[in-house]
């Protein structure tokens, strides 16, 4: 296996390959991301915050000095937080037990794997895709979940943490590419230690 790149955002900032490219500034430090990199892209403002957090940082990764191209069914898609997608949920709840009217636009986000699939209609990635549900961030188990999708024809592996609730929110986004060396234990280290930077 063999680390492609990596991208961590939070409000503190945005670190690409394990480098602070910038610090944020603003409450609203993922629209702030969003107009650094001039996208265009409004479906965007629609999102959660889960949603919007891959997004940008798969937008991150792809403009990376290192840009990557597989092709439609070649990326197999891996993430895993560990609240679900319940600040979504409780809001969506708010919108009718206080609101009086349950909210179509939150309801859509109910589910985690949502922002899987918004990444495959933006980037047209029609390979595997999967949501886990694990208490904290595990690289062992991503790099289980990564040998299993490359024993079935997977060629790249993007994988993400994007955790949302409690005030909280983070995504750490990483690309694993298939290769011919075992580097599984010093890969684990490596990812552990730029989460945890």
């Amino acid at each position: 296996m063999k680390l492609i790149g990596n991208c961590k955002i939070s409000k503190d900032g945005v670190f690409l390959n394990g480098e602070l490219k910038f610090t944020l500034s603003e409450e609203t430090w993922k629209r702030e991301i969003y107009t650094r990199l001039a996208i265009d892209y409004p479906k965007f403002h629609k999102m959660d915050a889960l949603a919007k957090m891959a997004f940008l940082s798969v937008e991150i990764l792809a403009n990376s000095p290192n840009p990557y191209e597989y092709g439609d069914s070649e990326m197999a898609l891996i993430f895993a937080n560990s609240s679900s997608s319940q600040d979504t949920d409780l809001k969506y709840i708010h919108s009718y037990e206080v609101k009086g009217s349950p909210s179509p636009s939150l309801f859509v986000y109910t589910l985690p794997n949502i922002l899987t699939g918004e990444l495959a209609i933006r980037n047209k990635w029609y390979g595997e895709n999967c949501f886990f549900i694990e208490e904290k961030f595990d690289a062992e188990f991503f790099l289980e979940q990564i040998n299993f999708y490359f024993s079935k024809g997977a060629k790249a592996c993007l994988c993400g943490w994007v955790n949302s609730f409690d005030g909280k929110e983070e995504c750490f986004l990483f690309l694993i590419e298939k290769d011919t060396i075992d580097n599984t234990e010093s890969l684990k280290e490596e990812l552990t230690k730029l989460y945890n930077q």
